[in-house]
């Protein structure tokens, strides 16, 4: 394992405004675990679901996925029918998925995501949004927050299903 501190012990990320840098620490240090965990990953397991447990493709696609659409709500748009697909998608078994092509989607959309921190003013932070077709009520550091959150809580279960699956192997 990385004998770094974690990236919110390392200080604050060039051109993220302040109130939005643990947002930045949550997906750089998620992108950095993921990233070290899958190093010598069985792309054999990349669908096992071991206990029942969601498989480690499903983790990498939901974890882009959510980021994608959390920020396209955040930017106060609707879902795209490509972001749809997506949706629909996660989780199904696909042989020409690896594990490199997941980790390099993931990686462009942790890109995009810091980019779209980069250009959020902390004024808006407040500035109501709605959630779908239904619009829930939250609002732009609400779902900003929830990226950050729901990218770690993955990770977490990403790390658990890997650490069974290449221990079975």
């Amino acid at each position: 394992m990385s004998q770094q501190p974690e990236v919110w012990m390392r200080g604050p990320i060039p051109g993220i405004p302040n109130l939005l840098q643990p947002v930045a620490h949550a997906l750089l240090q998620a992108q950095e675990e993921i990233h070290e965990n899958l190093r010598d990953f069985p792309v054999s397991k990349l669908w096992d679901t071991p206990f029942g447990c969601a498989s480690v493709a499903f983790h990498l696609q939901h974890i882009k996925g959510v980021l994608d659409r959390l920020f396209t709500y955040a930017a106060s748009q609707s879902l795209t029918e490509s972001q749809l697909s997506e949706l629909a998608a996660e989780g199904k078994k696909d042989p020409h998925i690896s594990v490199q092509s997941l980790l390099a989607a993931l990686d462009a959309q942790i890109t995009i995501s810091l980019a779209k921190l980069q250009a959020t003013e902390e004024y808006a932070l407040a500035v109501p949004r709605g959630i779908g077709r239904k619009q829930i009520p939250t609002t732009l550091g609400g779902l900003l927050f929830h990226s950050a959150e729901h990218t770690m809580r993955h990770t977490g279960q990403l790390i658990v299903t890997i650490k069974i699956l290449k221990h079975q192997s």
